[in-house]
């Protein structure tokens, strides 16, 4: 593994009263976030708060730009267009509104009817989705999150020690948390594709914090004299260029899928994107100094190792 940083000797945990500052502020967010949301206070798509789907296939090539400009011309403000070039085909999503009688399929229909007059098209699909199947999905999407988190602390707690499955959880909870907490504050579109986002990062999140405990176990069998903070401190740093040469692998990815993906990867690119930089420096800041204020003593910890 290349070696960007070399040998580094830095007192991570003698910092960490600062990132549990700034630790607790981005999850303070990601809470009122999770407020807002389950009250439907938050941008929503239609996935969560309901509206419909419609798929159009035209004769012709129709540029995804002219069809937006068509739709917000005629009232549809808030519709989200995917396109699919080579079958010449516009997949239009528009959330649901209390103040339009019409249905929103039909109106779409008469839209490109009327701005395209010489490009007939045909509906491939049409869905609406109520909100009774929106909350049902966000209570869906809150169990998948929850038993995700189940599954990383009776992981770590088989692997290591319970602690250690706390700690991890701790660290990834953290994460979804600031994600969330950014896209609110951002006002960025909360849909099933984003939670997919959230527990992909949950996944990444776990890996690198297993390194780094990983390598923290190896010093407590090696370093039994040495006290906690020491032992913690050297295996965050040896461990270092690894996690730093990993998480900008995953960057350089998700960089040119934010800013170059389209419409349709952008949120989840961007989820990601914040998603990994967090994760990464939770692993550091969160997980690890959960080990070191854990009730019960540094000598429990260092006897396990």
């Amino acid at each position: 593994m290349l070696e960007i940083l070399g040998k580094t000797n830095i007192d991570f945990m003698g910092k960490r009263n600062i990132a549990f500052v700034f630790s607790g502020v981005l999850s303070l967010l990601g809470l009122v976030a999770v407020i807002q949301i389950s009250r439907g206070a938050a941008n929503l798509g239609i996935d969560f708060a309901g509206g419909t789907a419609v798929q159009l296939k035209f004769e012709q090539p129709i540029r995804i730009d002219e069809a937006r400009r068509a739709l917000e011309s005629n009232g549809l403000t808030n519709a989200e267009l995917q396109e699919f070039v080579e079958e010449n085909k516009i997949l239009i999503r528009v959330k649901a509104t209390t103040t339009i009688e019409e249905k929103t399929a039909d109106r779409v229909v008469a839209v490109f009817s009327k701005e395209f007059p010489t490009n007939r098209f045909v509906v491939d699909a049409s869905t609406e989705i109520g909100p009774t199947i929106g909350e049902k999905l966000q209570h869906d999407a809150l169990i998948a999150v929850l038993i995700s988190f189940a599954g990383i602390i009776l992981y770590i707690a088989a692997r290591f020690e319970f602690r250690f499955g706390v700690a991890a959880a701790v660290a990834t909870f953290h994460d979804v948390l600031a994600v969330l907490g950014a896209f609110y504050v951002l006002d960025k579109e909360i849909t099933l594709l984003v939670v997919t986002a959230l527990l992909t990062l949950a996944g990444y999140s776990l890996t690198d914090t297993v390194v780094v405990f990983d390598r923290i176990r190896e010093n407590l069998r090696l370093r039994r004299r040495d006290g906690i903070v020491t032992v913690i401190n050297s295996g965050i740093n040896q461990v270092l260029s690894r996690t730093i040469v990993t998480s900008l692998t995953v960057v350089l990815v998700l960089i040119p899928l934010t800013l170059a993906g389209g419409e349709v990867l952008h949120d989840f690119s961007l989820a990601l994107l914040w998603g990994v930089i967090v994760g990464t420096y939770s692993s550091v800041f969160v997980a690890s100094p959960v080990l070191v204020i854990w009730p019960g003593g540094e000598g429990r910890l260092l006897k396990r190792g």
